[in-house]
């Protein structure tokens, strides 16, 4: 595969009324600086990039696997590549962009270290997102004998897509493991930001780190 050529520009698509109203977008939009560049990893059909590309004039692309999501991005007039993210990111040369991007995707990937290795070669920083393992409603059907299933782990036992689960403390571990300085953390509760207990209260994490340096 060509090398990507970053200076491409998204196209003139404009993002669902719908897509505004999400919090989790919200969160990572005010990370991202106006103008700058950007790579969505597991992108789904787009709409966090065109999110983006509408609310703070990025380019970029996105990287998506599946045929449908693919279809989708480039109907929101999103770049899109399709690769599969355990594969790496070897179309991407060294320094690329300034953002990159793994919106609740973490989870399901099956390695993480090289993933997030990989997101830091590529850009300045890194930006993840996950649902928190350690979140008291997920405690307590642990404790009940089953497998979570909520809003923001949806899926039972046996269809999950998700391998990986982990708590705020078991990221922010693997993250002083593996070289990367966390720079913000926000913890969302439903529409709510929680400060308070965010390991025990907070249902969905947000992370923007670098390499340590």
């Amino acid at each position: 595969m060509d090398r990507a050529n970053t200076d491409d520009v998204a196209g003139v698509e404009e993002c669902s009324p719908s897509v505004a109203l999400r919090p989790d977008f919200g969160v990572i939009a005010a990370w991202v600086k106006p103008g700058t560049r950007v790579l969505d990893l597991g992108c789904g059909d787009g709409s966090l990039m065109c999110f983006l590309r509408d609310t703070r004039d990025v380019r970029g692309y996105g990287v998506e696997i599946d045929d449908a999501n693919v279809l989708a991005c480039f109907n929101n007039g999103v770049n899109v590549i399709q690769s599969d993210l355990e594969s790496g990111l070897q179309s991407f040369e060294s320094d690329s962009f300034d953002y990159v991007v793994l919106s609740q995707t973490l989870q399901a990937v099956k390695n993480t270290e090289r993933i997030v290795k990989e997101m830091l070669r590529v850009s300045k920083e890194g930006i993840v997102s996950f649902p928190n393992f350690g979140y008291w409603k997920n405690r307590l059907q642990v404790l009940a004998g089953h497998m979570p299933v909520s809003e923001a782990l949806p899926y039972q036992w046996f269809d999950t897509p998700n391998i990986h689960n982990c708590t705020l403390g078991d990221f922010e571990e693997f993250c002083s493991q593996h070289g990367a300085r966390i720079l913000e953390r926000r913890v969302l509760n439903g529409n709510h930001q929680n400060t308070f207990l965010p390991n025990l209260l907070g249902m969905l994490a947000f992370y923007r780190f670098e390499q340590q340096k």
